[in-house]
Formats: structure tokens, sequence, C-alpha cells
């Protein structure tokens, strides 16, 4: 399931506001100019089909997202707990950085943990299968998969450079909870 937790950017070890629902994390995110929706398949889809079903399976919403946003390419990644290379993947965005395009994932199978630092403020979005999360580029933020990452997310792109991290070199993202343990996924 979804969660949204906030935090003080001074103190780690107090939450703020915790929620679980979905209609809260939205309200709470676009607050700070950050979209969450949530999707539903219009097929079956899960871990291990090609990206042309996936999708396929998502079609509607990817057309209505590329069509008001303007993106230029769209792709479809795979993280498993057993792939060879995942503490890399896991440790190459794990310090604070932002991006110079929005930072746009769709939640097809599994999760992740998108860690957004506004103002004063830390907001940690654990993202779960149906879910998109839109950052704004500029916006700090940090992404962790997890120890044994497992998701599968569709990402949207206006820019072929667009993805890459410009980090920031604080130390913030070290303070803040690790995605050590996922939440059961819904």
């Amino acid at each position: 399931m979804s969660r949204l937790r906030i935090y003080s950017d001074a103190d780690p070890g107090v939450v703020l506001f915790e929620s679980t629902d979905s209609a809260e994390i939205a309200t709470k995110l676009a607050a700070i100019q950050v979209d969450f929706e949530q999707w539903s398949a219009n097929k079956p889809v899960a871990a291990g089909d090609t990206p042309e079903a996936v999708m396929d399976a998502y079609r509607a919403d990817i057309d209505r997202l590329v069509q008001s946003r303007g993106f230029k390419s769209i792709d479809v990644v795979s993280i498993a707990p057993d792939h060879p290379d995942r503490d890399a993947m896991r440790a190459k965005f794990l310090d604070e950085h932002a991006h110079k395009e929005d930072e746009v994932r769709f939640f097809v199978d599994g999760s992740g943990q998108f860690v957004l630092h506004v103002d004063d403020k830390v907001y940690e979005v654990v993202c779960c299968k149906g879910d998109l999360i839109s950052v704004p580029d500029g916006v700090t933020h940090w992404f962790d998969m997890g120890p044994a990452p497992r998701f599968v997310a569709i990402r949207f792109f206006t820019a072929p450079d667009g993805w890459v991290g410009h980090f920031t070199g604080t130390d913030i993202a070290r303070r803040f909870p690790r995605y050590d343990t996922p939440l059961e996924l819904s």
C-alpha cells in the first residue's frame, strides 16, 4: 500500500504526518506541486510481461499524459531482487539530487520510495503497484529501491538527458530512513 510520511528536515525521528489514504496523499503532494495518481490496467499485466504488453495495458492513461505533458519517449524498467547490479543501481540515486525535467514514474508492479525535500520538510512517498508520481524539475529528492528491489515501472521523458541527476552534495538523505523493508504490496 502507498504511504506518505512528512518530517521536518531537521528531525528525521519525528513524523509530522502519515497516511496510507491515496486521496490524502494526493492532496498533500499537490500542495508542493507533485502529482500523485492511481491507474488501473485495462487488462491483466505483471512482472515479466513485455514492455509493449505493459504499455498497452495502460494505453489510455499513457496517451493522456503524453498529450498533456509533451513527453517524447517512454520506456519500461524492471528490477528484480536477484539483479546482479542491484547494489550499484540502488546507490545511484540515494543522495539528494534534482533533474532538469519532471521525473515521472508509474509503478506497474512492486514498490519504491521517493523522498522529496521541499522547503523545510521531507516527504517520504512509498509508491506501489498502480501509483504514478510526478516530481517537478528542480525539486530535490532521492529514490530508494531497497536492498532487494522488485518493481516494474513506466518512465516518461521529454529530453534524452533530462533524467541525469544533479547532486546537491548534502548528507540529508543519509539522515532519513532507508527503504529497507518494503510495505506489503497492494
